[in-house]
């Protein structure tokens, strides 16, 4: 009779950051974490231990590694071996506007990525539907193939792959109606690519939304006598999503969003061109170029980005000055809290080994998804 296998378990050592603060000693992890232990309370900056965190979840996800989501094929498992590089442990598949025939080719190809972690890849959590139940006067880099939502085309987009979260604009005519029925199928509905009015936004969180998509970009801004999307997001919203690249958002604006939205998380809003060379590069239909870390249109209109989840950390640390911890929450736990996952997001006994070792300096050292290392320095 042969003996079952033993899984073999992994240990590292540094300022381990649990969901009750930070820990001084070890996390041992085969599949799953079995042990954190250590000194608690600890002040991590009181020694030069590497930091260890959360695996960072991503939830929009255009592109990486010169591949797009759009294309089908094996875009999707290059992009994920990309962004692990990088601390992210699971992602959201984030598709663009555009004709029937190509989402559904796109979801297609994503279904089984989702079914399965390839190995050296990030997990692929599911499916990011952003448009094209937007509006055309707030298109972004979006192509125009906006349309209303239909409850039959809805329903064939969730029979290809799992939906998690879907994009829309609360002021098209009937949308209201649809949010209603998208969050009761469990997808988090999120306003954005939004022309609307404060009201309008206020209304979708009354009829089920629980986000904002990219909060302040492709959405009507704050006036005092006109507070727009972003007023409402900020007046209501627990959850809402930023990208923290410092060129789509100035960083008193954050200041400010942190403040008032409790479980505000950061994305890349990625595309092609992320760890990639300047030069041309594709996001769904429209050609982008990647310049000096910015990704445009060719009429200059900020086009995704080229942010990993890594810089993002880097940047809510040294230029908007959040703490280490506030700012892995951020990456990490309150993504998770978002899509309801008890075992991601938290180093804590039973999760998923999702772990990523960064130095003093929040740069990567290794990462870990479900166990595997993923890369290592």
């Amino acid at each position: 009779m042969t003996a079952p296998a033993v899984e073999k378990s992994t240990t590292l050592a540094g300022n381990v950051l649990t969901p009750s603060g930070w820990v001084h000693g070890q996390i041992v992890f085969g599949q799953r974490i079995g042990l954190v232990d250590g000194k608690w309370p600890v002040d991590p900056v009181s020694n030069r231990d590497p930091y260890i965190l959360p695996g960072f979840i991503d939830l929009h996800v255009h592109g990486g590694g010169g591949s797009d989501v759009m294309e089908g094929g094996d875009a999707a498992l290059t992009i994920a071996r990309m962004h692990a590089r990088h601390g992210t442990t699971a992602m959201l598949a984030t598709t663009m506007t555009a004709p029937s025939i190509e989402i559904e080719k796109a979801l297609v190809a994503l279904a089984p990525n989702c079914e399965r972690r390839a190995s050296g890849s990030a997990r692929v959590l599911g499916v990011h539907l952003e448009g094209p139940y937007i509006n055309s006067g707030k298109l972004g880099a979006q192509p125009n193939y906006v349309r209303i939502a239909v409850a039959q085309e809805l329903e064939r987009y969730c029979t290809l792959a799992p939906i998690l979260v879907m994009t829309l604009a609360p002021e098209v005519t009937g949308h209201l109606e649809s949010i209603r029925a998208i969050a009761a199928r469990g997808i988090r509905v999120q306003v954005g690519h939004t022309a609307g009015s404060y009201e309008d936004s206020v209304a979708a969180l009354e009829s089920g939304a629980s986000g904002f998509t990219h909060l302040f970009n492709a959405m009507t801004g704050m006036h005092h006598r006109e507070p727009g999307a972003v007023g409402a997001a900020l007046a209501h919203a627990e959850y809402a999503e930023l990208i923290p690249d410092l060129r789509h958002v100035h960083p008193g604006a954050m200041r400010a969003a942190f403040r008032t939205i409790p479980r505000l998380f950061a994305v890349t809003d990625s595309t092609a061109a992320a760890g990639m060379p300047d030069g041309e590069y594709r996001l769904g239909s429209n050609i982008v170029t990647k310049c000096l870390g910015a990704v445009r249109l060719s009429d200059g209109t900020i086009a995704g980005s080229a942010l990993t989840m890594d810089q993002a950390l880097r940047n809510l640390v040294q230029s908007v000055g959040l703490s280490v911890e506030d700012a892995s929450n951020r990456l990490s736990f309150y993504p998770a809290e978002y899509l309801s996952l008890k075992d991601r997001g938290r180093l804590q006994t039973g999760a998923w080994s999702d772990i990523v070792v960064v130095d003093r300096e929040l740069k990567v050292l290794s990462v870990f998804g479900e166990g595997e290392c993923l890369w290592a320095r």
